[in-house]
């Protein structure tokens, strides 16, 4: 008995892993880190007809009641002695107003935009509450006899595009979106076939606020709350100068649309609602 003791206790001894006799524990292993996270790529449409890109005005109309109030940034590339002037083309007010009410947007800047107010452009670009999308860097016509814009030539069109996009990295945007609003809404198939090899999808809408150069509020949020249907993509536009009711209005369109039942949403959820039908 006395040599069995003598045993076991010196097994015990000779184990450091043992908290206690005959109660050994295997040897844990750290766990393997875990990949990397891949960041989910933003949702597109694929192309239209014959490749062109796509043009997305809406999303579904059944389902959830979801609406995206988008802003559009304008700025062409002619108007800086304006803005060096002291005219106005940013509207930090209506921004403030946006993360008050807690509204996920989507900003269509220009790339002269960014460039003239690139502190502005990265705060909204950082904001998870945001997304930055494209608006061409000139925010010149894509055709002819666009409501009186310069027009930008064909074989200029995806320079455009691709120098604004230059434009907000530059400015700190971290993840502008592949989304592109044509500057006036106005676009056709020439113009669709040479943005095909960017890559992006046509962002237009269906509820027009009426906002620009507009001085009363309330027939802006009249018109905005008369015209919204699930999956509605309203446009609006983010330049004090040329919308100064704009940040009025959003006070009272955005609670009425949430009383009404409305989710507010970013355009890209708009769209990856829309590519998985």
């Amino acid at each position: 008995m006395i040599t069995l003791v003598r045993r076991v206790t010196a097994a015990c001894a000779l184990s450091a892993t043992l908290a206690a006799c005959g109660t050994a524990e295997a040897p844990r292993r750290s766990a393997p880190p875990a990949p990397p996270a891949v960041a989910s790529r933003p949702p597109t449409l694929a192309p239209g007809p014959a490749g062109l890109t796509p043009v997305f005005e809406n999303g579904p109309r059944t389902g959830d009641k979801t609406v995206a109030l988008t802003f559009d940034a304008d700025m062409t590339a002619d108007q800086g002695p304006r803005a060096a002037a002291g005219e106005r083309f940013d509207h930090p007010r209506l921004i403030a107003t946006l993360r008050a009410l807690k509204v996920p947007a989507t900003v269509f800047m220009t790339g002269r935009w960014a460039e003239q107010y690139p502190a502005q452009a990265r705060s909204i670009g950082r904001d998870p509450l945001f997304e930055v999308a494209n608006h061409s860097y000139s925010h010149y016509a894509f055709t002819d006899d666009c409501y009186g814009l310069p027009t930008v030539s064909e074989d200029r069109m995806r320079t455009d595009v691709e120098r604004a996009y230059t434009a907000f990295r530059k400015a700190g945007v971290p993840e502008p979106m592949p989304y592109f609003r044509f500057p006036g809404g106005c676009y056709d198939r020439r113009a669709l076939k040479a943005l095909t090899p960017a890559g992006v999808t046509a962002v237009q809408w269906d509820v027009v606020s009426g906002d620009a150069f507009a001085t009363d509020a309330d027939a802006v949020a009249r018109q905005v709350l008369a015209g919204v249907r699930p999956g509605s993509v309203v446009v609006m536009h983010c330049t004090r100068s040329a919308a100064p009711a704009t940040e009025r209005a959003v006070r009272t369109i955005v609670p009425e649309l949430r009383r009404q039942g409305f989710r507010l949403v970013k355009v890209s959820e708009l769209i990856g609602a829309a590519a998985r039908r």
